[in-house]
């Protein structure tokens, strides 16, 4: 038996840090997650990923959007759309992931130790409860940081929670805000900006930058773009905010450039900083960046031998989905238990209203790369799912080497794209080639379809070309 309480303790219940538990438990450690009693399923269940999409779902079914197509642009489920309306269904799916990740821990006799934690030593872990008088210590041979992050807040932005928001509080708003300017159109502002533009919110986005989700393809943003300012979305590119006057009236909002934007509230998404500033890292021979972030190295072993850190903590991709990995992955590690690496592949999804999803290399990338390919397009029209489901304006791009015929991205806009794109991510992870997409039998009607579609424009191209070869 170990000297210590636990063989493992793991700080945060999040994804990366769910799974490192389970993980522990199944190799028969004795181990124990330390979280705030209303934080259990982490930042992901609580305050981001699971509220945020079940507050898109929720906008989506009641303004009607997906319908609209088909019953003309006045349709909605219901006329009058509260605050309200949109809680019930984000609470009722938190409080059911929550009981979920009880229930996973439980099953697999984690014990879930309810407090903040900050170390005392490297092996010593305090758990300080909701009254001040709650204290109480564990030892463990190896700890997984697992802590997440919360939204970055500029120090000269006053923060209000009714008039001035950061990302977390937009999701406790009393009322829909009848306009509204987000600062910042990375992914977080821009999912945002999409769904209170569908709920009728006037919205500004204001970024800095002369684009949006650059690492994306242009011509997916684009579209996105254009469907956005159809939702009266308006965008300030290459624009710096200096200064935002709040009244009883509502924000107004001033540019560098003089332009001043009046709105009734005022989201900012300026990014994300860990969640490390009350873990007393210094007492277990750790700091972190001005970010809050953890350095790890690839087996996610921070500075200190025996710990370990994975998810946003860490920093990029910062994704629920590569979170859950690697919180197994440093667990195996941890404990000498033999482990394959994960896939290079991975796929990203945007939940903008329409959404956004892509695996592998992008044009621009092919094009430095000088790798030559050629493009497959479908378009969700040309399908018959496409009309029944209302979508008319989806689509999907092929990346096609033209030496090997090798898929070599693929890129999606519209109803189930981040659905959708694991079809390309699995054959470009087993080496598959556009023809495998040609020969194969794709139920109908689906938008599956749209890979058949995509791989036969892309085939005919090349053939095209091949006349000019021979």
């Amino acid at each position: 038996m170990s000297e210590h309480d636990y063989d493992l303790v793991v700080i945060g219940s999040g994804p990366g840090g769910q799974k490192a538990a389970i993980a522990g438990a199944k190799l028969g450690k004795r181990v124990a997650v330390v979280d705030r009693h209303d934080m259990v399923g982490g930042v992901c269940v609580n305050t981001g990923t699971i509220p945020s999409k079940t507050l898109r779902e929720a906008v989506l079914y009641l303004t009607g959007m997906s319908q609209r197509e088909l019953y003309g642009a006045s349709y909605r489920v219901k006329q009058d759309i509260t605050i309200s309306d949109l809680n019930a269904r984000t609470q009722h799916v938190i409080g059911r992931e929550v009981q979920v990740v009880r229930a996973q821990l439980a099953r697999n006799q984690v014990d879930l130790l309810t407090g903040t934690a900050s170390f005392v030593d490297p092996h010593t872990i305090a758990v300080q409860g909701l009254n001040r008088g709650e204290r109480h210590t564990v030892t463990t041979d190896k700890v997984v940081i697992a802590t997440g992050t919360r939204p970055a807040r500029p120090e000269q932005v006053d923060f209000d929670e009714a008039r001035v928001l950061d990302s977390d509080e937009v999701l406790a708003l009393d009322a829909i805000p009848s306009s509204l300017v987000v600062v910042g159109a990375g992914v977080i502002g821009i999912e945002y900006a999409s769904m209170f533009a569908a709920l009728g919110s006037r919205v500004t986005v204001v970024e800095q930058r002369e684009r949006m989700l650059d690492f994306c393809d242009p011509e997916i943003v684009e579209s996105l773009k254009f469907h956005l300012r159809d939702l009266a979305v308006t965008f300030r590119f290459g624009e710096k905010v200096v200064n935002v006057d709040v009244s009883e009236n509502g924000t107004v909002t001033t540019l560098a450039s003089g332009k001043r934007i009046p709105a009734a509230a005022v989201m900012y998404s300026a990014g994300r900083t860990g969640a490390t500033d009350a873990l007393a890292l210094d007492k277990a021979g750790l700091s972190a960046d001005k970010r809050g972030r953890l350095s790890v190295d690839e087996h996610y072993r921070t500075g200190v031998e025996h710990i370990y850190a994975v998810g946003d903590v860490i920093g990029f991709p910062a994704l629920a989905a590569t979170s859950m990995d690697q919180g197994r992955l440093a667990v195996y590690h941890a404990f000498g238990e033999p482990a394959r690496e994960l896939t290079a592949l991975q796929p990203i999804g945007i939940y903008t209203i329409p959404e956004i999803s892509y695996c592998g290399a992008t044009e621009a990338e092919l094009t430095s790369s000088a790798v030559p390919y050629e493009v497959g397009l479908a378009r969700y029209r040309e399908l018959a799912r496409g009309a029944i489901v209302g979508d008319a304006y989806g689509m999907l791009k092929l990346l096609v080497s033209t030496e090997d015929r090798k898929l070599l991205g693929v890129h999606l806009f519209g109803t189930g794209a981040t659905d959708l794109v694991h079809i390309g991510q699995a054959v470009m992870a087993c080496g598959g080639t556009v023809d495998y997409l040609v020969d194969t039998v794709f139920n109908y009607p689906t938008l599956s379809e749209a890979y058949k579609v995509a791989a036969l424009d892309a085939t005919n191209k090349i053939r095209e070309l091949g006349r000019f070869d021979t």
